[in-house]
């Protein structure tokens, strides 16, 4: 079991994890969507409620589902859809900065 979960542990990219766990993968869905693919996995791994810890296969098993799902989710919507990151969940990725601010960060007239 340790060899196992070591093994996923030195997974980095996207692509290392959908090919650890023999999803297959658009190439293009990844490379726009890698970062939220894996944010969305790992949000649905906490979600998760218990995993089979004594059984290697079904806890991997459970895992490549999650990993599929999140996926998935940026096959059919795109990350701004899905809204993964805070950038995207705060108005709709825009910052809204009042007038009142830009005015009191430009620096002060001098009388000219």
């Amino acid at each position: 079991m340790q060899g196992v979960i070591e093994q996923v542990r030195h997974l980095s990219s996207a692509e290392d994890f959908l090919r650890f766990f023999d999803i297959s993968f658009d190439e293009r869905v990844v490379n726009v969507s890698r970062l939220h693919i894996l944010k969305r996995f790992f949000q649905y791994t906490r979600q998760q409620e218990e995993l089979p810890r004594d059984n290697v296969t079904a806890m991997l098993a459970i895992y490549r589902g999650l990993l599929q799902k999140a996926y998935n989710d940026f096959v059919v919507s795109t990350p701004a859809e899905q809204k993964v990151f805070k950038v995207f969940q705060e108005a709709d990725g825009r910052r809204l900065v009042s007038l009142d601010n830009l005015r009191a960060s430009l620096p002060a007239r001098g009388g000219a």
